[in-house]
C-alpha cells in the first residue's frame, strides 16, 4: 500500500483504532488498539493539523481524552475524573506498582465517569460527558474548564436520562461562525449557543405543530416539540441541520429555531447515525433500525444506508456490497461519518465490529475491516497534505 492520505479514526468499547487509506480510498490497513484500551465513545481529528483526540472512560478507569500528534502512533492521557482504580491503587501499594499508577488529581473530581462527544470550534476543543456536561479547552485538550452556562441552564431540573444515560452525545459547530453551536442531550432535547457558550436556548419546537399527532410513541414529538431524546445532530451547508431523534428524522432550515418532520419514505423511525454532504445541504445519509423494542437491527435483517438528494423529500436505499440476510448489526450514533473529496467518501462501522466505506457517496459498499471491538464511533482525517485547496 502507499503512504496514507486519509485515516479513519475508530472508536471502540476497546481502545482507538486507526484505519489508513490510500489516495483512491481503496486500500485499507488497521492498527491499534490505542489509549491503553479504554472505551472510547469519539474519536476526531483536526483536518488543518492532523492532531487527534479520543475521548473516553469508565467506571473503572474514571473519564478523560487521549491527544495523538503523530498520526495515532502514540496518545498522551488527559484525565478528568477518577475511577474505581484510583480508589483502589490509593489504598493498595502493591496494586499501584502493577499497574504503574502515580496519584494525580484528577480537576472534576468523580463527577462523571465518561466522556461522550468531541467537537472543535474557532481553535478552542469541546467534551460533551456522561452525566451530561460541557467542557471547553483552550490549549488543545491538555487543561479543561466546565461551560457553566450549560450546567445553570434553567431547564436542568427537566432533564431525564435516555437508555444509555444522560449523555451530551453530539456536538456541531458552525463552521462560518466559532461562536455558534448546537449540542444533543439524551433526553433533554437541542441546545444552541450564538456567545460561545456563555448563555443557551433549548431548541426542540417543531415548524408544525401538529406534526408528532399521528404517532403513539412515547418518544414521540407532542406539544408542539420533537422528542427530547435526540440521538444525533449533523450540521450541513447553508446552515441547515438534521436530527436523527428516537422518533422519526427531521430537519431545520433555521439554526434549530423549527424542525420539520422528513421520516416519511424511510422503512422506520428509529435510528442513531446520520450524516451529511460536505458541500451540498440537501444531501444526507441515514441507517434506520427496526425498532427500539424490535432488537435495533436493519429492517427485515436487511443492510441499508438511506439517502436523500432533497432535503429529506425522499429517500432511496442504497444496498450493494451490503450484507442482506441475517444482518443484525447496529450502527450507533457517532458511527456514521465522510469525507470531503468529490465524490464524498461515506464510512460507518457496526457493533458486531466491521467498518464498511463507500468511496461513490453510498451508491456502493466494502467491508474495510472486520472483526474489531464494537464500534462506538468513525470519524475521517485527510493528512494536510491531501486536504482540497480552497476555490479548487
Amino acid at each position: 500500500m502507499s503512504e496514507p492520505t486519509i485515516h479513519l479514526l475508530v472508536g471502540t468499547s476497546k481502545g482507538a483504532f486507526v484505519l489508513d487509506g490510500d489516495g483512491d480510498r481503496a486500500h485499507w490497513r488497521v492498527r491499534g488498539p490505542y489509549c491503553d484500551g479504554w472505551p472510547i465513545n469519539h474519536a476526531v481529528g483536526d483536518p488543518a493539523t492532523g492532531t487527534m483526540w479520543a475521548g473516553g472512560g469508565s467506571d473503572w478507569t474514571g473519564a478523560g481524552v487521549w491527544r495523538s500528534d503523530d498520526a495515532g502512533h502514540t496518545w498522551e492521557l488527559t484525565k478528568l475524573t477518577t475511577g474505581q482504580l484510583d480508589q483502589w491503587a490509593a489504598n493498595d501499594p502493591g496494586f499501584a506498582a502493577m499497574m504503574g499508577w502515580t496519584e494525580e488529581p484528577a480537576p472534576f473530581g468523580d463527577r462523571f465517569a465518561q466522556v461522550w462527544s468531541l467537537g472543535r470550534s474557532g481553535g478552542r476543543l469541546y467534551a460533551g460527558t456522561k452525566p451530561a456536561m460541557l467542557l471547553v479547552s483552550d490549549d488543545d485538550g491538555r487543561t479543561w474548564d466546565e461551560v457553566k452556562g450549560l450546567s445553570d441552564h434553567p431547564s436542568r431540573e427537566e432533564w431525564v436520562p435516555g437508555g444509555a444515560g444522560l449523555v451530551l452525545h453530539t456536538i456541531v459547530a458552525d463552521p462560518q461562525d466559532p461562536e455558534r453551536m448546537w449540542l444533543g442531550i439524551s433526553s433533554a432535547g437541542v441546545f444552541a449557543t450564538t456567545d460561545g457558550g456563555v448563555t443557551w436556548e433549548r431548541r426542540n419546537d417543531l415548524a408544525d405543530p401538529h406534526a408528532g399527532d399521528a404517532y403513539d410513541h412515547p418518544a414521540s414529538a407532542s406539544d408542539g416539540h420533537t422528542g427530547l431524546c435526540v440521538h444525533h445532530l449533523e450540521g450541513a451547508p447553508g446552515g441547515r441541520l438534521y436530527q436523527q431523534n428516537h422518533h422519526g428524522v427531521w430537519r431545520s432550515d433555521d439554526g434549530a429555531g423549527t424542525w420539520h418532520d422528513v421520516t416519511a419514505g424511510l422503512p422506520s423511525t428509529f435510528g442513531f447515525p446520520l450524516w451529511a454532504h460536505p458541500r451540498d445541504g440537501g444531501t444526507v445519509w441515514t441507517l434506520p433500525l427496526n425498532g427500539d423494542m424490535e432488537g435495533r437491527f436493519p429492517p427485515d435483517a436487511s443492510a441499508a444506508v438511506w439517502r436523500s438528494r432533497d432535503a429529506g423529500a425522499t429517500w432511496e436505499a442504497m444496498r450493494e456490497g451490503l450484507p442482506q440476510e441475517t444482518c443484525f448489526f447496529t450502527v450507533l450514533r457517532q458511527g456514521m461519518t465522510g469525507d470531503h473529496q468529490d465524490p464524498a467518501g461515506v464510512y460507518f462501522g457496526t457493533n458486531s465490529g466491521s467498518v464498511f466505506a463507500s468511496r461513490d457517496e453510498g451508491e456502493s459498499w466494502s467491508e474495510v475491516a472486520r472483526h474489531l471491538p464494537t464500534v462506538l464511533s468513525v470519524d475521517v482525517v485527510l493528512e494536510p497534505a491531501a486536504l482540497p485547496v480552497a476555490g479548487s
